[in-house]
């Protein structure tokens, strides 16, 4: 079967737009070295147990953002506590948005990251809903290759890992009115880390809340904000308590369709081989690893429907064997499949199948190096 023509989203055109190579912006961030780093003993116990998101590298890029004087201050620092008024407006108004995006070392020693240009674009989408100034493209990446050049030893290199990146800016004006602040941080930091999920590729349990909402139509679905993620603590916790490891959301009004989970999208492969994920309503986010599963099963002549997905019919289908495999995917667990699917009044198990399994690998072999990127999404650092 042919490829399918795909008209690219606003963010996947801005996102694939050429960027300059990571020589030509490196330095824009000079290094002020931290003079007192890990100590090997202290490295070598964080690398030996790469769990993830819990244990930092020496540095972290800053720069200031003020109404006067645009962006400035840019620099690589030791990682170290902030100094934060209690009256900074993100401590109240929650006006705060973030990226994830990773660095892998590649079997030749060298570091890689993926589709950076996508997530300088969705970080100024995000921040542009939030009234928040948005960031040179280059400056963005400039932040990425400066601040993973300066920490390159924590890039790990084994199986399922990676030097997770955390991009993220918040209103540091001290101030208790409500406005767009006229002050805002911009941070990356990062982390060694392992599988998102300890068992890796493993079939996740998930449990399908009703009554909770992660945001809504008009809201900051679509925006990478804390805000949504704080959203989804509480039914997490619940689905937690009931012995599940992640919730998934359904429409506002009817709550009848599949949304997403709480930091993942979610695809559902037929029985005849179509694959179909919730279509883009502005409520959901529009993930880079969504996006690039899109690509690649269009191009291999896969049937792919953006479109409503009744849980009902989802419900039906797996017991009827119509569905075949369902799966999440993330920048952090990457592809991950779902065994368990769980709500009032239904419990359906659904078998790991191929097109799951072969979503993770063509991905993982584009990001790791180990064939030949077709797209140009592969971005060297150093």
């Amino acid at each position: 079967m042919a490829p399918q023509t795909h008209i690219p989203t606003a963010l996947e055109a801005a996102g694939d737009a050429v960027v300059l190579g990571a020589d030509e912006v490196a330095g824009r961030f000079p290094l002020h070295a931290n003079p007192s780093p890990a100590s090997q003993a202290e490295y070598d116990a964080v690398m030996a147990d790469l769990s993830f998101g819990r244990s930092f590298t020496d540095h972290m890029a800053h720069m200031t953002w003020t109404a006067d004087q645009g962006w400035h201050d840019r620099e690589v620092i030791p990682f170290a506590p902030l100094s934060l008024s209690p009256a900074a407006a993100v401590l109240h108004y929650a006006q705060a948005v973030f990226e994830g995006i990773k660095a892998y070392r590649h079997e030749d020693g060298s570091v890689w990251t993926f589709r950076p240009g996508y997530n300088a674009a969705r970080i100024n989408h995000s921040a542009d809903r939030l009234a928040m100034p948005e960031i040179d493209r280059e400056d963005f990446i400039a932040s990425v290759v400066d601040y993973v050049r300066a920490d390159a030893r924590w890039v790990p290199g084994e199986p399922g890992s990676s030097l997770y990146l955390r991009p993220f800016m918040f209103a540091s004006e001290p101030f208790l009115g409500v406005h767009s602040a006229s002050a805002i941080d911009y941070y990356v930091i990062g982390s060694p880390s392992g599988p998102y999920f300890t068992g890796g590729f493993e079939a996740v349990s998930i449990w399908v809340s009703k009554g909770y909402h992660r945001a809504g139509p008009g809201g900051t679905g679509s925006a990478k904000a804390g805000g949504n993620y704080a959203a989804s603590l509480l039914p997490q916790v619940e689905a937690g308590e009931r012995g599940f490891s992640q919730v998934c959301f359904l429409d506002t009004y009817e709550e009848k369709y599949l949304e997403e989970l709480g930091g993942m999208n979610v695809f559902v492969v037929m029985a005849d081989g179509t694959v179909r994920t919730p279509e883009l309503t502005g409520v959901i986010l529009e993930g880079g690893t969504r996006s690039a599963i899109l690509r690649m099963l269009r191009d291999q002549g896969v049937e792919v429907r953006e479109e409503q997905i009744a849980l009902a019919d989802l419900i039906a289908g797996v017991e009827s064997a119509a569905v075949a495999e369902v799966f999440a995917c993330g920048t952090a667990a990457v592809v991950t499949p779902i065994g368990r699917l769980a709500g009032e009044g239904f419990d359906v198990t659904i078998p790991t199948g191929p097109v799951t399994e072969k979503a993770y690998n063509d991905l993982t072999d584009i990001q790791m190096g180990r064939v030949e990127d077709p797209y140009g999404w592969t971005y060297r650092i150093c």
